[in-house]
């Protein structure tokens, strides 16, 4: 396991062994990357110690220590936290101790900083940056703002959850349901990130897409009869199960329709089709099941040209109805054109380009291309092809965006 996949790992757990035996998120999160700035240092020189978790604890909760004994109400403070831990928290369970899905600390974490008193665009900033461990810019990019505004956002998020005085506790049943709408929407994007990565040279991040798929295992235990929990998870497996058909032995992207279906993962399209059948026949429909029914339909074909695209279309048409969505249309174009024709996906196309949301994201050029070609304009395709190359800062989409372009010149 490599140095950033260990910190991923590691970091939400001890941030939330912290912030349940001190209860300060705030100051833990400063604990916490502290201790990883002094491990990107240690590590790099010395190697991962044996045991990363309990070396980060310690370091972590030194970190802490310090800063209560240099507080004038350290005597106060430390009687709050004997008065409000529970009797089985006052003795610290070993670092590498096994915890079932109740007693997930990241779960507990999940949960906290998807807390009420928090707007749904700061639920979802604070749980990608101390659960997701995204970093700052890759959260901005996936709410399409600035950077500087995105860190201002968390900083807000931290110092409300500090004046809420919540307790690190799994909410009450009522209270979980407020909540769980902006925690399955934080893993979705979480996810989405490690599936397909916003910039650098490779198309993957497999601990991202591998840590949203467990925290949703987590959340369909706790939740086990709820539809979009369920229709979430299965979403993930069948969309995490091409990914090893998606790049090429070079890391250049494939698409969809040119993938190695042998190369599949069998046992994940196996467990998300039986989930989403199971949900769908019991649950209300929700853009999350509708979503994994979609790729339930391009997974059980065995080849591209087997698709079912009517049927992708008429489930598209049924979530459009759920979600105000733009990268809903933009889809459901693709469906319109493998149904109606490449002339009608380009209508559908038009109707996105004066939406502030989509309006200069690289997918909307790249989906126009592609019906450009389709449609035999290969002059106006080779363009777009090359605008979504630029508009994109993930270097594989770049290189097979371009080389898209230069087969048209």
């Amino acid at each position: 396991m490599t140095f950033e996949a260990v910190i991923r790992e590691q970091a939400p757990q001890v941030l939330g062994a912290l912030v349940r035996r001190y209860g300060q998120f705030d100051a833990a999160e400063d604990a916490v990357q502290e201790a990883l700035l002094a491990a990107a240092v240690q590590w790099r020189e010395e190697g991962v110690p044996d045991n990363p978790r309990a070396w980060l604890m310690t370091v972590a909760t030194r970190r802490l220590t310090d800063q209560f004994r240099s507080e004038s109400a350290r005597r106060r403070r430390e009687e709050n936290v004997v008065v409000m831990a529970p009797t089985d928290e006052l003795v610290a369970p070993a670092a590498d101790e096994e915890r079932g899905p109740d007693r997930d600390d990241t779960l507990k974490l999940l949960f906290l900083c998807c807390h009420p008193a928090l707007t749904a665009a700061s639920q979802i900033a604070l749980t990608l940056r101390a659960v997701g461990g995204l970093t700052t810019a890759e959260i901005a990019h996936a709410f399409l703002v600035p950077e500087s505004t995105m860190a201002q956002r968390v900083s807000r998020a931290k110092q409300r959850i500090k004046s809420t005085g919540s307790t690190f506790q799994l909410p009450p049943p009522a209270e979980r349901e407020e909540r769980l709408q902006a925690v399955l929407h934080v893993l979705y994007l979480i996810f989405n990130e490690g599936y397909t990565a916003t910039s650098g040279a490779e198309l993957h991040r497999v601990e991202l897409t591998a840590e949203a798929i467990r925290l949703a295992r987590a959340v369909h235990s706790l939740l086990p009869d709820d539809g979009e929990v369920a229709g979430l998870l299965a979403l993930m497996l069948l969309v995490d199960a091409r990914r090893p058909a998606r790049t090429g032995p070079g890391g250049d992207l494939i698409p969809l329709a040119d993938q190695d279906r042998t190369l599949w993962n069998s046992a994940f399209i196996k467990e998300g089709v039986a989930l989403v059948t199971r949900t769908l026949a019991r649950a209300p429909l929700g853009p999350y099941q509708l979503q994994a029914a979609i790729a339930a339909v391009h997974d059980e074909a065995p080849r591209a040209e087997d698709t079912d695209w009517p049927q992708i279309l008429a489930l598209y048409d049924l979530l459009a109805g759920v979600s105000d969505n733009p990268m809903v249309t933009l889809n459901r174009a693709v469906a319109v054109a493998m149904v109606r024709g490449p002339e009608a996906g380009l209508d559908e196309l038009s109707t996105l380009d004066k939406d502030e949301r989509v309006a200069g994201h690289h997918r909307l050029d790249a989906v126009r291309a592609h019906f450009q070609e389709l449609a035999g304009d290969r002059e106006a395709a080779r363009a777009s092809y090359q605008q979504a190359a630029r508009r994109t800062n993930s270097l594989p989409e770049q290189q097979y965006l371009q080389a898209r372009a230069a087969r048209l010149a």
